[in-house]
């Protein structure tokens, strides 16, 4: 590995933390460029990603957005992919199915909850919470018995759930009715490589 990656994003940002935790479970250095909501309409980050959103990751000439991508395209180049994508088709597939949930359910309940009380928006937080209320109550019985999302080892589902599911109380959703999902949330915490994503308002965090 040659030049330092760089990693772009926002501290409050939990697709960005999916990336930064995926970074340090595979010990990879790499520059954070923290990014503010300015820096959006900046040159530098318009030529890197037309669409304007973060995380960006450059590596050497490679540069890559999207979090799932991202981790997809690390863990294949740098990391032990059967690991973390799992070789079984079954199990690969279910982490495929944890990767759509991340950019669906998760992203339009928890995370679009969290967004509107950070940012003060005039949106409609009702609709997240219940979306939220849903995916937290398939998450919880689905972990019955079960340590990690897919196998008995943590995998990318994990890191592409964990970020906006751990903050789902700074969206004003409380997380004590899913004992599973606490118990999984405090199993990832307490992992060796772990790093934690920025609390806007600590005194929310609930579990």
């Amino acid at each position: 590995m040659g030049e330092k990656m760089k990693l772009y994003g926002f501290e409050v940002s939990g697709h960005v933390h999916r990336v930064r935790l995926l970074l340090s479970f595979l010990k990879i250095p790499f520059e954070w460029i923290i990014t503010q909501y300015a820096d959006m309409n900046s040159e530098e980050i318009k030529q890197l990603n037309p669409w304007k959103q973060v995380p960006i990751l450059k590596d050497g000439d490679i540069v890559i957005s999207d979090s799932n991508a991202i981790m997809v395209y690390l863990v294949k180049k740098y990391g032990n992919e059967d690991f973390w994508l799992l070789k079984d088709p079954l199990a690969s597939s279910w982490v495929q199915r944890w990767f759509s949930y991340s950019a669906g359910e998760l992203r339009y309940g928890p995370s679009t909850a969290r967004r509107i009380q950070l940012y003060k928006t005039n949106e409609d937080s009702e609709a997240p919470k219940q979306i939220a209320a849903k995916l937290f109550k398939f998450m919880n019985d689905y972990l019955e018995g079960k340590e990690y999302l897919v196998n008995d080892h943590i995998t990318l589902a994990d890191l592409a759930m964990y970020s906006y599911t751990s903050h789902a109380p700074e969206g004003h959703i409380s997380l004590q009715p899913y004992p599973n999902i606490v118990s999984w949330l405090k199993r990832i915490e307490s992992l060796p490589e772990y790093v934690p994503l920025k609390w806007s308002y600590p005194s929310m965090k609930d579990y």
